[in-house]
């Protein structure tokens, strides 16, 4: 399985579509991170990017995120990706965090981006 979470010098990034890049972990059966690797995303604002797609070709099961918009939720979810947002701290610990059942999604959509993408 393959998590990936919007990273700014290793934490989670708080705004999902202005982040620096994507630290994509993969993870095996046994709840181990097999690997770690750094996505660029492309110019532009998130949610009207090719990122979702980009990420669900990779695999990408699991978006673990600050806040976000629900119109890039909706993205992520039609590319097969569940998100969970509300999370905050380093990416490394929000993933082991996850694996140990500690993360739930705090159901709250960044209000700000409720209309779609505003540009930074």
């Amino acid at each position: 399985m393959k998590i990936a979470l919007p990273s700014n010098q290793n934490q989670i990034d708080e705004h999902f579509g202005h982040c620096e890049y994507f630290t994509v972990f993969t993870v095996d059966n046994q709840k181990k991170i097999l690997s770690e690797e750094k996505i660029t995303p492309p110019a532009g604002c998130g949610c009207k990017s090719n990122i979702a797609s980009t990420l669900a070709q990779m695999g990408v099961k699991l978006m673990i995120a600050g806040n976000m918009g629900q119109g890039a939720v909706n993205v992520l979810n039609n590319q097969g990706i569940d998100v969970l947002r509300g999370c905050s701290g380093g990416v490394k610990d929000a993933v082991e965090s996850w694996l140990a059942g500690k993360l739930n999604d705090s159901g709250i959509a960044c209000a700000q981006h409720e209309h779609g993408c505003h540009e930074g």
